[in-house]
């Protein structure tokens, strides 16, 4: 079904995705390193890009809701 009008939740959704990412990339960047320094640069990239993608998981569904209004 195609949306005819504006939904309050898209600029909503927006910001608060931009906030969850800040916050999530923050954290990121203040206790992954103090963890992994000492790896080897190997594990120190698996880590990265672990945390570089985990955030994704749950896009799909917080979009959904965004269009939709529903988290099914």
């Amino acid at each position: 079904m195609k949306r005819t009008e504006p939904t309050w939740r898209i600029p909503i959704g927006i910001l608060l995705l931009i906030g969850a990412l800040t916050a999530y990339a923050l954290v990121v960047a203040r206790y992954v390193p103090e963890i992994v320094a000492t790896w080897h640069a190997l594990f120190q990239t698996i880590v990265y890009l672990f945390f570089g993608l985990i955030w994704l998981l749950p896009l799909k569904r917080f979009l959904k809701w965004m269009e939709t209004g529903s988290w099914r």
